[in-house]
């Protein structure tokens, strides 16, 4: 029996009517130039962010599905408040604040430690500190684990007078003090003790599930990295697109009763329309090595999950103003042995149907492309896709509906 395919590639076509779904820092539609030609484009970061994290008022598909994701941010004071509330019947307050600081501190460089970056955490040298790293996932369960850490390690007398004899031989003009470097040997102790915990903080950074996808980049200390399971693709148009310019005022209402003409306001924002194409690929060993070893069974679980919001997810951008909340038209799922894009299947972009629109002939060059690339690489993929009324290409099983195609991901393809 041959070995079970390990990547699942994700291939979705989605129609979108007039919109401004990605801005960059202009306040202009983010492009990008495939083909020769310029083409509208949504970064997957923005993708990735509004799968993790839908504004308030929507409902939470990720929180329901796959429970809490990570918290991002780059202030240890603030994780501590928030985290201090969820461990507080396991943890004195303290405790968890000491857990952050030095999360801090030992992420970033040891030697960069100055005197004034011992104070009590919340103090404006800590603040201060705080630009010296990115912002980055932190996640309950594993803080929870370094808490047990920092609150059982301490210091003994041996250990203490060691650090302040290395004080004392400090040569040049710039010295630290001995608090400095009492600090450095705690953070080291509290390294060494978490090196044989290391299989317990992988299990406990699997509970975010968001982290196991997507990774959590980290250059020392007691942050772990993770590499990331789901590479996510830019989307862009399968066509060639430019982006309009609307112009929109806004009324003073009082001034026109007064029987004055004109806005109150005036002012630009561009917007397009396009059929754009998601490619995603999941690696699903390292997903169930991110996950502290999971089954395959349950990293097909959130397989489906992920399929479900490639799918489904729209960035919530000027949606206020265009409420394009438009689903997946087409999609192809593929078990491979390797990720494999389709995106060159638009290389040449597509030219509008003799009747009008790009969704069609997308569709129909998606399928084209994939047939010739399975024959010619001889990749023997399991593929399934959905459409809602266009036929499918020979070596696709045709499944009715998205439920479908998550029920066959989570049964590997059966």
């Amino acid at each position: 029996m041959s070995e079970p395919k390990n990547f699942i590639n994700f291939h979705v076509l989605i129609s979108h009517s007039p919109s401004c779904l990605n801005r960059d820092d202009q306040n202009m539609q983010k492009r990008a130039v495939f083909g020769g030609v310029e083409r509208i484009r949504i970064s997957s970061q923005s993708l990735k962010r509004e799968m993790r994290k839908p504004p308030e008022n929507a409902f939470n598909y990720w929180k329901s599905a796959l429970g809490d994701p990570s918290v991002r941010t780059r202030n240890p004071v603030k994780i501590a408040e928030l985290f201090s509330k969820e461990l507080e019947k396991e943890y004195p307050k303290q405790v968890v604040e000491r857990a952050a600081q030095l999360f801090l501190k030992a992420s970033t460089n040891e030697d960069d430690i100055e005197d004034d970056a011992v104070d009590e955490i919340g103090s404006t040298p800590e603040l201060e500190s705080i630009k010296k790293i990115a912002v980055a996932p932190w996640v309950l369960a594993e803080i929870r684990e370094i808490c047990n850490v920092v609150d059982s390690v301490k210091l003994t007398e041996e250990e203490m007078t060691k650090a302040k004899e290395k004080c004392s031989k400090q040569k040049g003009k710039k010295k630290q003090s001995e608090e400095v470097f009492i600090e450095k040997a705690l953070i080291a102790k509290i390294k060494k003790a978490l090196e044989p915990k290391k299989e317990n903080l992988v299990k406990a950074l699997g509970t975010a599930v968001d982290v196991a996808l997507w990774g959590r980049m980290a250059t020392s200390g007691l942050m772990t990295s993770v590499d990331g399971s789901l590479a996510v693709a830019h989307a862009i148009t399968t066509h060639a697109a430019q982006a309009d310019t609307d112009w929109f005022t806004a009324v003073d209402d009082l001034v026109q009763d007064s029987g004055e003409v004109g806005a109150g306001h005036l002012d630009t924002q561009e917007f397009s329309s396009g059929v754009f194409y998601r490619y995603a690929s999941l690696n699903i060993l390292q997903l169930q090595k991110n996950l502290g070893g999971a089954s395959r069974d349950r990293a097909l679980e959130i397989a489906k999950h992920v399929f479900h919001m490639l799918c489904t997810v729209v960035p919530s951008a000027k949606q206020q103003s265009f409420a394009a909340h438009n689903s997946a038209d087409f999609a192809i799922v593929s078990f491979a042995d390797q990720p494999i894009s389709m995106a060159n299947a638009y290389e040449q972009p597509i030219e509008k149907a003799k009747a009008g629109g790009y969704y069609k002939p997308s569709v129909e060059k998606l399928m084209e492309f994939w047939k010739s690339s399975n024959g010619f690489y001889n990749l023997q993929e399991n593929a399934a896709c959905c459409s809602k009324d266009i036929a499918i290409a020979e070596g696709l099983t045709k499944k009715k509906s998205l439920l479908d195609v998550e029920t066959w991901i989570s049964h590997d393809g059966n």
